[in-house]
């Protein structure tokens, strides 16, 4: 897909899509509000706004390889602080998937020629770590599936743990004002399935 393929898709969302919903897209001119913050996995098969059916303006997405949150990492502090101080989103979402290529190379314990990526896996290995304790990936296809699966889940529970290491996160949440949450899409059936649903938010 090069570039005149992009520009081809552009002018049928201009002349359908855009044209049949002029009023709700030029509305978006004037500042977003988006219901909720996601931080998911840059692979190409789950963009969140298809996946959730959501409108553009409805979720404030970070995408990275393997939905990693590093601790301290300017990026994603920029990202959580821009959504929860100023476009005041009360829901934040860690979104991990099924056949994860980032959980692939992480199991795989191999670098290869890749220079960043097994730096930037790192943040992932102690999900690596709880999921070998129960025991080695197998060998039989579709067990190795349900283990790769396992892990991918863990990876999701990892980074919630990294995301309140950022103090705007995790004095939002202590507030009642955020609800951090774990959520897993298994491409195998188009669902998404709640890891951990994190802590109600305060009524005021």
């Amino acid at each position: 897909m090069g570039i005149e393929k992009l520009m081809e898709g552009n002018q049928t969302f201009v002349e359908n899509e855009y044209a049949e919903n002029i009023e709700y897209y030029k509305a978006l001119l004037k500042g977003q509000n988006p219901h909720v913050m996601m931080i998911g996995c840059c692979d190409s098969r789950v963009a969140p706004e298809i996946t959730c059916h959501a409108k553009p303006g409805e979720i404030f997405v970070h995408r990275n390889i393997g939905n990693i949150v590093p601790p301290g990492d300017w990026n994603i502090g920029t990202f959580l602080e821009y959504g929860i101080r100023h476009l005041k989103v009360n829901t934040l979402v860690v979104c991990g998937h099924e056949e994860c290529g980032a959980m692939k190379a992480l199991a795989s314990k191999k670098s290869g020629d890749d220079v960043l990526i097994p730096g930037w896996l790192r943040h992932a290995h102690t999900a690596l770590d709880t999921v070998e304790k129960k025991g080695e990936k197998p060998t039989d296809p579709e067990e190795a599936r349900k283990w790769q699966s396992e892990l991918e889940i863990e990876n999701v529970k990892l980074q919630l743990a990294h995301l309140r290491t950022y103090s705007v996160v995790k004095d939002a949440e202590d507030a009642g004002k955020l609800r951090v949450v774990g959520l897993y899409y298994r491409m195998s059936t188009a669902q998404l399935e709640v890891v951990d649903p994190g802590r109600p938010l305060k009524v005021e």
